[in-house]
């Protein structure tokens, strides 16, 4: 199969603020109950992913261009860990992991994001 990837502008992206562009790479159809998503993803300056917990999935973010920070936590209100990540680093958000990635920058951040199911899950 061959398809067109088309880009989607989405304001305030799981519950974050400013805009992102949205490139789904791999329909959700076409992942066969394993995950949810496949997609590359530009924040513009000031933009973030809202603060979001995943319940039986996991979601690598392989960072292609830019620099942001990464903010983690286990617990939606509990303490969260903030790391600067930049191009060439993968953040890994774990089943039942809350977090968020904020583009604080002058500059562009762009990510590949896969959620995939935890082992034995189909959705």
């Amino acid at each position: 199969m061959v398809h067109e990837v088309t880009g989607q502008e989405v304001e305030g992206l799981a519950g974050g603020r400013g805009r992102a562009l949205k490139y789904e790479v791999v329909p959700k159809e076409a992942l066969n109950g394993h995950g949810r998503l496949y997609a590359r993803i530009v924040l513009s300056p000031g933009s973030s992913v809202g603060w979001h917990q995943h319940v039986r999935e996991t979601e690598p973010y392989y960072i292609l261009r830019g620099e942001g920070d990464f903010i983690e936590g286990r617990t939606g209100d509990g303490e969260r860990t903030r790391t600067r990540v930049h191009a060439g680093q993968v953040c890994t958000i774990e089943v039942g992991q809350w977090h968020s990635l904020e583009n604080n920058s002058d500059n562009e951040l762009e990510f590949m994001a896969l959620i995939y199911n935890e082992p034995g899950y189909l959705n």
